[in-house]
């Protein structure tokens, strides 16, 4: 009878993988051995794994060029950071040594890229894709760049009062683009995106506003869809749709020449995880060079901009379970030392999961167990996992401590939780580690930020 926890992902579950393998009985995480981190740092921790960061981009970068050399591609693939996944500066850092562009989505984007470029991270050259609803201050602070000498920026147009705006701020001929409102599934509230100009308006717009403006030109045409990229017969839908607008547009603007299809490459958010990105990217460069063949236009260059693929998998959160308690004759509750509403918020708004395991104690047996956070919610609570919507983990004992981790946790959740504010039940942020590798090959730990404290919290609220 297979009874250790071992057994149990043994049998249901592909282990050990390229992130995850088990040595003396504990969880390595890209040969990171996670229980010398929390001998070193405590629970409850944040981390991240700066390299996952450029290993994202290069294997995205191999894809597409795989895929242009297979369908003879003639343009170039140019791959963006969505800032908004995660805004860290060492994530941005990180990012910028791949030779990319950035995506930004609000006015306070820009803030970062001034920041970066007095740092030295970049010079004027920098190519900024410039996203989101445009506030007048968001204007202002793309009209500033591009005035100072940044000559990269390019503005996608997300309504008409935009242009007028730029133009009127602008010194020099600039770059735009415009963002196409995508038809939403079906299972939305709402039909047609409430960000982009629609389909059937975008001709019209171009020849009535931007044919003879004397400083704007038109360069690039941008699609995205909230489901990301499936292979679907709504995502191939959409994407001809958009092509048709390109080649439609490309015929009487010649100076068009990319398209930008956005975001939406997954994360690994279980073991079990199945994505064959290769296949996902030949279809849509084949597809795209097919489409233009058929038109007599010519290929344009394109663009993605991938957030969580690009930070997602670089991070993790390490909890120990505190005790557990007995509710009835079937429940049992494992309480971690934090709180999953304030740590890992998308599991209790989206129901979001991530890849959770114990960091030890794998040669135990095993029982099946809820996990409980620690405010007084009823809603801060992690019930289910791969095991056919349970959870299961090593008997808790008192003598012998457990310690969790969630993987791939890297996008969206500092600021989605308002990373450094006040907290449901004020409960503190975690301590947050980066690690690194140096030119060795040894793991670095570096500090990045410590548990909040109860008093910078009260001052926060005023007392």
């Amino acid at each position: 009878m297979k009874i250790k926890y071992s057994e149990l992902i043994d049998q249901t579950l592909y282990f050990p993988t390229e992130e995850f393998d088990v040595a003396e009985n504990q969880l390595l995480f890209h040969g990171i051995p996670l229980m010398d981190v929390i001998e070193k740092f405590g629970t409850p921790l944040k981390f991240n794994y700066l390299p996952k960061i450029s290993t994202n981009i290069q294997r995205a970068k191999a894809w597409f060029k795989e895929a242009f050399e297979i369908n003879d591609y003639k343009k170039d693939y140019r791959y963006c950071y969505c800032t908004k996944s995660s805004h860290f500066a060492f994530v941005l850092e990180e990012a910028l040594k791949n030779d990319i562009s950035i995506e930004t989505s609000s006015a306070y984007d820009m803030d970062i890229v001034k920041s970066l470029y007095e740092k030295g991270k970049f010079d004027k050259n920098v190519e900024v894709i410039c996203n989101g609803f445009k506030t007048d201050d968001y204007l202002a602070k793309i009209a500033d760049l591009i005035n100072s000498g940044f000559e990269n920026i390019t503005p996608i147009l997300d309504n008409y009062r935009e242009l007028d705006k730029l133009t009127e701020s602008i010194d020099v001929n600039f770059d735009i683009g415009i963002r196409i409102a995508s038809e939403e599934e079906p299972k939305f509230e709402f039909y047609t995106s409430r960000l982009g100009i629609g389909y059937k308006d975008i001709i019209p717009y171009y020849s009535q506003k931007i044919a003879e403006n004397p400083n704007a030109r038109l360069k690039m045409l941008h699609f995205f869809i909230n489901t990301g990229i499936k292979d679907t017969a709504y995502y191939w839908n959409e994407l001809y749709k958009c092509l048709r607008v390109y080649a439609r547009l490309k015929k009487i603007a010649p100076e068009v020449d990319s398209l930008n299809i956005g975001g939406g490459f997954p994360i690994k958010t279980s073991l079990n995880f199945d994505y064959d990105y290769q296949y996902m990217v030949n279809e849509i460069v084949s597809q795209i060079k097919k489409f233009c063949e058929e038109e007599g236009v010519e290929e344009p260059n394109i663009y993605t901009e991938f957030g969580s693929f690009t930070v997602g998998e670089s991070g993790g959160h390490l909890y120990k379970i505190l005790s557990q308690k007995r509710q009835n004759d079937r429940e049992k509750w494992n309480m971690i030392d934090s709180s999953f509403m304030t740590t890992l918020p998308d599991t209790w708004a989206i129901s979001r999961h991530f890849i959770m395991l114990p960091l030890n104690r794998w040669e135990d047996t095993y029982e099946r167990v809820f996990l409980g956070g620690l405010t007084c919610d009823s809603d801060d609570y992690y019930n289910s996992e791969q095991h056919t919507n349970a959870i299961y983990l090593p008997v808790f004992s008192d003598t012998k401590p457990l310690y969790l981790g969630f993987f791939h946790t890297g996008a969206y959740q500092e600021t989605i939780g308002g990373y450094g504010g006040v907290h449901h039940c004020l409960m503190p942020q975690p301590k947050h580690i980066l690690i690194d590798k140096d030119e060795e090959g040894n793991f670095v730990y570096t500090l990045f930020r410590e548990e909040q404290k109860p008093e910078d919290v009260l001052k926060l609220l005023g007392y």
